[in-house]
């Protein structure tokens, strides 16, 4: 591996959001994307995908479950002795849980909304703090913003979706705390809300995406789009904060 790669590692990146982040940074020379995934034949389609479209990037694959530490501990010992560094980390790994009680919800959307980007920030921060330009990017969404969750003009207002917001309000508080922990070593981190985009994430099927679509959200490639400019170095004095400018809510 060219040593002078950017070092990027997507958790959850088989579909939605990190997939289509993942096929742009192919596409850069200087870039190698890491697509993390629970799922081994996943995983694999993904960076089968991406690799027929002959991209100028490198892609690989790494099994990562979040809410396994087992499995975050073996994924970074991987990526360590493959590459040394991590530069750019992106916990994009996220789910809406249609559990059947809400305290079901709750911890079902917090084991992988927050718990588990908060343990893989935790484990991959030995491997940040081996890269010079160091980037951790917590997806996040404007309905776990406090403010906006009580504004009446919000769009969003009074939204039925108590764990999923939950879950986000407390993954802003991991932003504030890992710039804090981290930020005064060299490490960026935001918090990114991608805004209403076309997403598996409500897991309602292609009805869901059909709804999505109708009611005017967008493609996640623009969402890409936006994390590339965060990686590029475009957002740098929005790093420690709650980043949606041009992306909704």
């Amino acid at each position: 591996m060219d040593s002078s790669k950017t070092i990027v590692l997507i958790t959850g990146a088989t579909g939605g959001i990190g997939f289509e982040t993942a096929s742009l940074f192919a596409t850069i020379p200087s870039y190698h994307t890491i697509i993390g995934a629970r799922s081994v034949e996943k995983g694999e389609k993904a960076v089968s995908e991406i690799s027929s479209q002959k991209p100028q990037g490198t892609v690989s694959f790494v099994l990562i479950d979040v809410t396994d530490d087992t499995s975050i501990t073996a994924a970074a010992s991987t990526i360590a002795e493959e590459f040394g560094r991590v530069d750019v980390l992106i916990n994009n790994a996220g789910i809406i849980s249609r559990a059947p009680s809400l305290r079901a919800q709750l911890r079902e959307t917090f084991e992988i909304n927050t718990i588990g980007a908060a343990v893989v920030s935790q484990t991959f921060t030995p491997l940040l703090l081996k890269s010079s330009k160091a980037k951790m990017i917590n997806v996040s969404s404007g309905l776990g913003s406090i403010s906006q969750t009580l504004d009446p003009k919000n769009p969003y207002y009074k939204s039925p979706a108590e764990a999923y917001m939950m879950s986000k309000a407390a993954l802003n508080m991991l932003t504030a705390y890992d710039t804090a922990r981290l930020g005064d070593q060299g490490v960026k981190v935001w918090s990114f809300c991608p805004g209403y985009v076309v997403t598996g994430l409500s897991g309602t099927g292609e009805k869901g995406i059909q709804e999505r679509i109708a009611r005017g959200a967008k493609s996640p490639k623009e969402s890409a789009e936006g994390l590339l400019a965060v990686v590029e170095g475009k957002r740098d004095a929005d790093a420690g904060k709650f980043y949606t400018e041009g992306w909704g809510f």
